[in-house]
């Protein structure tokens, strides 16, 4: 049973689940700027853990599935739904790092500081279908091209790998001294990874030869993860930081200008995940984000406001983001598995937990 929270929790058995009303710190912002009103979230149900330790990394499989993976070296795919565990996939010596899905399959690659790259099918065996070894260090990077074709992965060894799915063979390799790859994202429809790198800069790489054909202005803080939107005309990526220093992400333009379009500013440590939420409402375009300081935050994506603040208090930092559906986000994190947050938007626009597993 979860441990205390800083506030009463009741709990009670529901079908096999555990309800659970706890206090979280939830943060409406008003229009004039100033003045936050303190709300208490609703009762969420409490799974049995997906996990048994940490989560560092979850990606959406499709509209009720999910697949994560951390240090007990376990892929878990989870119906995030229904709060069953659907199957575990174990291979991976080590803890894993990273996840990618196959664009509408039931196939996904994992990573691991093990080194090695495996590709599992949720509807085949609980053995990896592929094992990619090529890198020297540990993986930090994939990405799944649109049409399922290829594979680009990254490492702490300076080094970019494209792979060939169907055959498992590396076709190019690429090393840029100092670039220490801490996320890759393939950009829609086009032949580009974009890469954020522990030498603070991003870049943006040209598959077809696996050059790099652009970097961004560097930033002034580690560039810890990236995300590009459905219609690939803009990114975000992180920045690490503390105290409130560094801590942001940041809007880009991925067209003709590739300028710095928006900052968001407001957390207190670094800021692991950001994602660009569905355009299901005629409201304002918007981007969550999470953090060490056990934080998610939703944004105006034009303006750089912060509409919304939900702190997960005790579960540590918040390690990645998926989005789940038009109005839910999945949320790993160090201490307390993962959080199913729903955005609300019946009182303006709130976040609540839903679900914990």
């Amino acid at each position: 049973m979860p441990t205390e929270r800083g506030s009463s929790e009741d709990f009670c058995a529901v079908m096999g689940k555990l309800q659970s009303k706890l206090k979280h710190s939830t943060y409406k912002y008003r229009h004039d700027g100033i003045i936050e009103e303190r709300i208490q979230t609703k009762t969420f149900q409490e799974y049995s853990p997906a996990h048994v330790d940490s989560v560092f990394v979850i990606a959406s499989l499709n509209s009720e599935l999910c697949v994560s993976g951390g240090k007990d070296k376990t892929v878990v795919a989870y119906n995030w739904k229904t709060g069953n565990v659907v199957k575990k996939f174990k291979g991976h010596e080590r803890e894993i790092t990273k996840l990618a899905c196959v664009p509408k399959s039931s196939q996904f690659f994992s990573a691991s500081r093990d080194r090695m790259v495996m590709m599992w099918d949720l509807h085949g065996s609980s053995q990896p279908k592929q094992q990619l070894a090529g890198h020297d260090m540990v993986v930090t990077g994939l990405a799944v091209s649109p049409d399922s074709s290829q594979l680009c992965t990254g490492s702490r060894d300076n080094t970019l790998l494209l792979w060939d799915v169907g055959t498992g063979q590396c076709v190019e390799k690429a090393c840029v001294s100092r670039n220490l790859v801490t996320h890759l994202c393939w950009v829609p429809r086009e032949p580009y990874v974009l890469q954020t790198s522990e030498d603070k800069t991003i870049r943006l790489w040209d598959i077809r030869r696996l050059q790099v054909a652009h970097m961004f202005p560097p930033k002034q803080h580690i560039q810890t993860y990236c995300e590009v939107s459905v219609d690939g005309h803009k990114c975000i990526s992180c920045s690490n930081g503390f105290g409130g220093e560094g801590c942001e992400a940041t809007l880009w333009d991925l067209r003709q200008t590739r300028n710095r379009i928006c900052e968001y500013k407001g957390h207190f440590q670094t800021v692991a995940s950001c994602v660009f939420l569905p355009k299901t409402l005629p409201l304002m375009p918007m981007i969550a984000t999470s953090s060490h300081d056990s934080k998610v935050k939703i944004w105006n994506q034009d303006t750089g406001a912060c509409l919304s603040t939900f702190s997960l208090d005790g579960s540590g930092p918040l390690t990645s983001l998926a989005v789940g559906d038009a109005d839910s986000l999945l949320c790993a994190s160090f201490n307390r598995g993962i959080h199913l947050l729903r955005v609300d938007y019946s009182q303006g626009l709130e976040l609540q937990q839903v679900a914990a597993f």
